[in-house]
């Protein structure tokens, strides 16, 4: 089967990551690390290639993704994965068994941070290490230099220097080999940049802070600045890796669910390396809730298969019999298991990884062609169609006690969602919180683009609520002559709950009672869901917009002197933005809950 690189594209996360290409039978043709996973995959499916990277897409046959909080974490399980799997494709290198250092001499003016395979025995200088991965070493090295401006030449290059190299121009380096720093302002740089390396670089991110406010003071604008890049840089290298941490032998595993669909992340950890991930969408025929199906799949994975159990098993729910399980996977494996789902520290950020890998998964597997087949054909028998719909439209109004309306309108067709189709409109003009008022005016400024030629119309029209919105919208398109196209209200259950909806075709007499399995319903879930994504995002967008003054200024719990600190912490509101949740609760006066209220407020 020829493997559809337009669908795989078209739902792929931006996020950082790996991917494995496969063949047909399964084995791995490359392994490779990517910034951002959309972009790097679609350079293979687009623009000229070589002719030996041209042969192994060919042989394309699926491509598996494993999501990462960083790219420097990706290159780590990117080398894991190399050297465990060893595919065809991708450059091999022997294994000395020997582990990087880097190096400080104690015998030169101007020391340089050099990269060492092995640690030589006469004390010529400081050795910081071993490190688990060369390519974290030179990541580590090449950020720090960046900050600091350490040299990286050899000795015999500095002392034959007459003028500044090019690394002096791009501001990589102070140029000490013609005499443009001093002894002792190189020897302070060069300290900090080992204290980072050490894990100390909060004692040199609190001095030059107190750098930065003097320079300040001072009107010293230029050394501000560079100070502030610093500080930005400095909260880079600070960033907590967790692909590979001091220790822990783990499984994890994490259920994302919806629209019909389910799918099982399961991370492999051993002695604190990540190893890789693999996914599953087991059926779900009894209709168990997440917990019970969750716990099924752990004890069928472990007992039924016969495979190792770590000493820990994380699971993204707690699981039902959880002790049971325990004492049996304990009795297996002749040895005291833990199976648990409360973690903190580096494991929390496993389950969170494990968490994300579920759901991009269960998003590419909903936006399968086969799976949209599927639906759409299941629905042309729901709603009694001659032929499957071509176009689904659905509308969703948002907004927060009458603040900031945005209506919404997302179009599917047999692709999936057809997102250059999808509108906003700005509600004006109409009663705070009158939701009634704000979607006649969304359809009426679509349909009456419609009537004028403009766009096509659609074989459905999803509207996310009961009776009065569909009495609604039949008043507004009978009035524009365009009562032929089908109407389909989704109301929600007195629960709330996904599957218990109630769904009226054309009149609030007619409904249609489809169970909690059907295609059919996971379609008209999954456009409903979409509309209601999108309106909120356009909501707090343009909400956020009118608050602007700040961006941190219409965040709750954010006041004038937490405000000051966080400026002050990462040097500047781009710094705030750039940092990750567990950065921004170091912050003093910052929790956990609170960081992660600014982390989605910044964000969205």
């Amino acid at each position: 089967m020829t493997f559809d690189s337009r669908q795989f594209l078209a739902n792929l996360t931006q996020s950082p990551g790996i991917y494995r290409m496969l063949d047909e039978r399964g084995d791995t043709l490359y392994v490779g690390k990517a910034k951002r996973l959309k972009a790097r995959l679609g350079s293979y499916f687009r623009g000229a290639l070589n002719a030996k990277t041209q042969a192994m897409v060919s042989r394309i046959a699926d491509v598996q993704v494993t999501v990462t909080r960083s790219e420097i974490e990706a290159l780590l399980l990117e080398q894991t994965l190399i050297k465990e799997l060893r595919p065809p494709y991708n450059i091999l290198l022997r294994d000395d068994k020997s582990y990087p250092f880097v190096f400080v001499s104690d015998r030169h003016p101007y020391p340089a941070l050099e990269y060492k395979r092995a640690r030589k025995r006469h004390g010529d200088g400081r050795y910081l290490g071993p490190y688990p991965s060369s390519g974290a070493v030179r990541e580590s090295l090449s950020l720090v230099q960046k900050i600091f401006r350490i040299r990286n030449c050899e000795d015999s290059v500095f002392s034959h220097r007459t003028r500044p190299c090019l690394q002096y121009q791009i501001q990589r380096c102070s140029a000490p080999c013609v005499g443009y720093i001093s002894e002792e302002d190189y020897r302070r740089d060069l300290e900090h940049a080992v204290m980072c390396l050490e894990g100390r670089s909060e004692q040199v991110t609190q001095e030059l802070t107190e750098a930065m406010e003097l320079a300040s003071r001072n009107l010293a604008f230029e050394d501000a600045a560079r100070l502030r890049d610093q500080i930005q840089h400095l909260r880079q290298l600070q960033q907590r890796q967790f692909v590979d941490t001091e220790g822990g032998d783990a499984d994890v595993f994490a259920l994302a669910e919806g629209e019909g669909a389910l799918c099982i992340s399961v991370l492999a950890v051993r002695q604190g390396r990540l190893l890789g991930a693999r996914h599953h969408a087991p059926g779900n025929g009894l209709g168990l809730d997440a917990a019970e199906l969750l716990g099924e799949f752990v004890s069928q994975f472990y007992l039924g298969q016969g495979r190792e159990v770590p000493r820990e098993v994380i699971t993204s729910l707690p699981l039902p019999d959880s002790e049971i399980l325990e004492s049996a996977l304990a009795s297996r494996a002749g040895r005291r298991i833990r199976v648990t789902h409360s973690v903190r520290g580096h494991r929390s950020q496993w389950l969170e990884l494990a968490r994300t890998n579920a759901e991009q998964q269960l998003s590419s597997r909903l936006a399968s062609q086969g799976e949209l087949d599927r639906r759409f054909k299941a629905l042309q028998e729901a709603l009694d169609l001659d032929a499957p719909p071509e176009r689904i439209e659905c509308f969703d109004i948002s907004h927060s006690h009458g603040e900031a309306t945005v209506a919404s309108c997302v179009v599917f067709d047999r692709n999936g969602p057809r997102k250059s189709d999808y509108r906003r409109f700005n509600i004006e003009g109409v009663a705070a919180g009158d939701d009634y008022g704000a979607m006649r005016q969304a359809l009426g400024r679509r349909f009456r683009r419609l009537v004028e030629g403009e766009g096509m119309a659609p074989d459905v029209l999803l509207l996310d609520g009961g009776k009065g919105q569909l009495n609604l919208a039949h008043d507004v398109l009978d009035e524009m002559g365009l009562g032929q196209i089908r109407m389909l209200g989704v109301a929600k259950g007195s629960t709330r709950k996904a599957g218990l909806e109630t769904l009226f075709i054309e009149t609030i007499d007619n409904t249609l009672d489809l169970p909690a399995s059907s295609p059919a319903l996971h379609l008209i879930q999954h456009v409903r869901d979409e509309a209601h994504r999108f309106a909120i995002t356009g909501h707090r967008n343009r909400r956020d917009k009118a608050r602007r003054s700040s961006a941190l200024e219409g965040i709750a719990g954010i006041g004038p002197k937490r405000r000051r600190e966080l400026l002050r912490f990462f040097g500047g509101l781009q710094g705030v933005r750039q940092a990750s949740r567990e950065e921004l609760a170091r912050v003093p006066g910052i929790s956990a809950a609170l960081a992660d209220t600014i982390h989605r407020s910044l964000h969205g």
